[in-house]
């Protein structure tokens, strides 16, 4: 099984809650990137950003050049829909 297959697989067959992974919200990772992009301007991007919540808290945190990679499109299309309109704002 390829890499995409598989990560098609585990986002079509398992909840977001569901994988060992999960966390609601990160509480590192926000911090470090304050740290690190004091600006809100700066270009930020998730690599492997999956279902993950860090979009979310970025955004309300207002940062505004956001990137989610993922080689899954159901995960992307998961935080879409779960960002609503606020998913514009990201470049997927």
């Amino acid at each position: 099984m390829d890499t995409k297959t598989h990560w098609e697989k585990v986002y079509t067959t398992k909840a977001p809650d569901a994988v060992s992974w999960y966390r609601a919200h990160l509480e590192t990772s926000p911090g470090l990137i304050e740290r690190a992009a004091d600006a809100h301007s700066a270009s930020i991007i998730d690599v492997g950003g999956g279902e993950s919540t860090l979009v979310d808290d970025l955004l309300l945190r207002g940062y505004k050049n956001l990137t989610v990679l993922d080689v899954s499109q159901t995960a992307i299309e998961v935080t879409k829909r779960r960002l609503g309109t606020a998913a514009e704002q990201v470049c997927w």
